[in-house]
């Protein structure tokens, strides 16, 4: 099934993926709609592209309003505040939004809990294996190790055409055991649980990566400052 990707400037909105049915023998005019639907949205600067088509137990799809018990988890777990991620750790956007989490979860130290879940876009082929790979450093207690080492060293993996060997050196930095590592890298569980995170994201509309939730509701800031605001007016209801 074939996608229309549009691209954004923002980091919080860095591929947006809209399923759209497209038929192969599609009849000219149609082309010429979508090439003309692209030629607009190019002048609003977006660009408009076709493609063809702890550690946590199992998890179930959870929902954006709650925390579910297979989740990762930083900060304070039991904050009134929940900020959600699906994110994509090959996409460039999620990468350029780790400083700013990074402050933003220092800033409100114990009074909110971060969620990170896996949105792997199916255009960014080492983004599922990756996040299998931050699944199984979760599995002997490194996800947010891996998580880390993953967005930091994005670019030297993210174009590999077997990526696997780069995570097993991760996996050594992080002095992880390498035969239950590669094990659960491949096993059903770890890709039940990626496949849980997306569903849940598909069920609650993320359609781009990064998507965050705020205490279940979906936000949209467009600076730095508006997102911090938007978290300190939560936590002041």
């Amino acid at each position: 099934m074939p996608y229309v990707i549009a691209f954004t400037q923002w980091a919080g909105c860095d591929i947006i993926v809209y399923k759209i049915n497209v038929k192969v023998n599609m009849k000219k005019s149609s082309y010429i709609l979508i090439f003309g639907i692209a030629a607009l949205v190019i002048g609003s600067g977006v660009a408009l592209f076709v493609f063809g088509g702890g550690t946590g137990p199992k998890k179930d799809v959870a929902g954006v309003q709650t925390v579910a018990e297979g989740d990762w988890v930083k900060g304070n777990k039991e904050a009134d505040v929940s900020l959600i991620e699906y994110g994509d750790f090959q996409c460039p956007a999620c990468g350029d939004m780790e400083p700013l989490l990074a402050q933003v979860n220092q800033e409100f130290s114990g009074k909110i809990k971060f969620v990170y879940r896996n949105y792997p876009l199916p255009m960014h082929k080492n983004a599922k294996q990756a996040a299998y790979a931050a699944e199984a450093a979760g599995k002997q207690g490194k996800f947010w190790e891996m998580h880390d080492l993953l967005f930091q060293n994005q670019e030297s993996w993210s174009e590999l055409p077997n990526p696997q060997e780069k995570f097993v050196s991760f996996a050594t930095v992080l002095g992880l055991n390498l035969d239950q590592f590669g094990a659960d890298m491949n096993s059903s569980e770890i890709k039940f649980s990626v496949e849980a995170d997306f569903t849940s994201g598909e069920q609650a509309g993320v359609n781009s990566t990064p998507t965050f939730f705020l205490n279940g509701e979906k936000i949209r800031p467009k600076t730095p400052e508006e997102f911090k605001g938007l978290i300190q007016k939560e936590l002041n209801r």
